[in-house]
């Protein structure tokens, strides 16, 4: 490639970061979601846009896809705190699990009988539409002030349903219709249960090694932790396991460990989650060939009724029912089940391994998604108003940030008193924190000083605490229980602030 070839990319790469970048003002000011903003460039760039560019390697973008998708489930699990989602894990386990074969078999079924579509690909159609995407899960989230229980049981979901359809999606594309399902189950079940020990494994090994290593730059924290989420994609992925479930559980891990820097860690790791779902959606824009559409509308359209009409209530209802979900939650959950760009993504695997009938499956997976979610996504809060299901007054949690003192032995936590917090009203003294810890130092509207025992903390404080290495986490745990339970968190149950 020449140098001048190279500067032209770089110019009309540099031109998509910025135009999707402002993009985003757009999308966040008409609730239109970013994705198809970024899929509409994509095509305006391609071979019958503007620009005419030529793409159709399937191979490459089927790679890259994954590469893109292995970023975006590490920085969900990353920003995912574990106590908002615990309670809702073993229902969003069921969801993912034998909710998405609910949810493929009743696809396949209605593909075979309302299409032309044999079999095989109706499998296909079923496992490729039936996850639910985590880029638009999380970044509608964002906008949705859901209650935590549902909130978490969506991230939850999103996080654990891509690993089971890669391997069906992976299954149907290459056997066709199975025989013996039973081992086709054992063997989901078994790569399912590879990735979540890798990623644990890897996880827990990661955030005692970053906890005890003191780095020489603050820089060098963000790649670490994104380096383990790789390596757990890989290791599980090499294990004969779900490399995507692998690096979800991983980043869950690492972002509830509290590691030093990790507010700086997870605004990396959502840069990066950033460009990936630009770059993955532009690309995917690129592949699509607009004048082969025509004969995928219809196909799209029935298919995605069936999707959002049938398939996934009746996922949703059998699954949850046991979990005594009310019945406006499993509706907005029914509704909530965003497709985005994991089914493209996966819709490239039949058209890798030349499945008879592939292209056309990639066209009408293509427009299912556009339509759909122009239609779910921006009328998800307009939903949850309808239903009364709002959780507006959902305070953040606390905020603080680490950074090892590594002569010294200790660590300097950063904490920023939020307008909901509890903190406020509290003298230093009533915080109690453990022998080896002291507030240092308080900054307010712009003035630093050094409190007193019966200095008064007020909201839009910033805190200062310096902690010994033995008492860092009981010092934490103290002061974001007096953040959700104030100063009498302790005596109170349900206020330890522990996780």
């Amino acid at each position: 490639m020449s140098v001048h070839r190279l500067d032209l990319l770089l110019l009309l790469f540099s031109l998509v970061l910025l135009v999707a970048v402002a993009a985003v003002r757009l999308s966040s000011r008409s609730g239109l979601p970013s994705l198809l903003i970024y899929l509409g460039i994509g095509v305006l760039l391609g071979q019958d846009g503007v620009a005419g560019i030529t793409f159709n390697n399937a191979q490459l973008a089927q790679v890259l896809g994954y590469a893109a998708l292995v970023v975006i489930l590490a920085e969900g699990g990353l920003g995912t705190r574990w106590h908002d989602i615990r309670p809702a894990v073993p229902a969003a386990a069921v969801l993912a699990t034998v909710g998405t074969a609910i949810s493929v078999g009743v696809v396949a079924v209605g593909a075979r009988l309302l299409t032309d579509s044999d079999w095989r690909i109706s499998l296909l159609m079923g496992a490729v539409v039936s996850s639910t995407d985590a880029a638009a899960v999380f970044s509608v989230l964002r906008r949705v002030p859901l209650p935590a229980r549902l909130s978490g049981l969506l991230e939850a979901e999103s996080g654990f349903n891509d690993a089971p359809v890669v391997i069906l999606a992976v299954a149907f594309a290459t056997a066709g219709p199975i025989d013996s399902w039973w081992i086709l189950v054992g063997t989901v079940l078994l790569e399912l249960a590879i990735g979540s020990a890798v990623g644990l494994a890897v996880g827990r090994l990661g955030a005692l090694a970053l906890r005890h290593v003191a780095l020489p730059s603050s820089g060098l924290y963000p790649i670490a932790v994104v380096a383990l989420t790789l390596l757990a994609y890989a290791g599980g992925a090499l294990g004969h396991g779900s490399g995507f479930l692998a690096v979800y559980v991983c980043a869950l891990v690492l972002g509830n460990a509290r590691l030093p820097h990790g507010p700086a860690t997870r605004g990396f790791a959502e840069g990066l989650a950033w460009i990936a779902q630009i770059s993955m959606f532009v690309m995917l824009g690129l592949l699509v060939n607009p004048r082969t559409m025509a004969d995928a509308v219809v196909p799209a359209l029935v298919v995605g009724l069936v999707l959002v009409l049938v398939a996934r209530p009746l996922s949703v209802l059998l699954t949850l029912t046991p979990f005594r979900v009310a019945w406006r939650e499993q509706a907005l959950l029914s509704w909530a089940g965003l497709r985005g760009a994991v089914p493209i993504v996966l819709a490239t695997i039949p058209v890798v391994h030349a499945v008879p009938g592939a292209g056309q499956l990639f066209n009408t997976v293509f427009l299912l998604v556009v339509v759909f979610t122009l239609i779910q996504g921006p009328t998800l809060p307009l939903v949850a108003k309808v239903l009364r299901i709002s959780d507006a007054a959902h305070a953040d949690d606390l905020a603080v940030e680490s950074a090892p003192l590594d002569r010294l032995h200790g660590h300097l936590l950063s904490v920023s008193i939020g307008p909901e917090s509890r903190l406020a009203g509290v003298e230093v003294s009533e915080l109690r924190l453990p022998k080896g810890a002291a507030v240092t130092l308080v900054v307010r509207e712009g003035a630093s000083f050094v409190p007193g025992p019966t200095t008064s903390l007020r909201h839009g404080d910033d805190l200062l605490v310096v902690t010994t290495d033995q008492v860092r986490d009981r010092a934490e745990r103290r002061l974001r229980a007096v953040d959700r339970g104030g100063k009498l968190a302790g005596w109170l149950s349900g206020t330890r602030g522990e996780y």
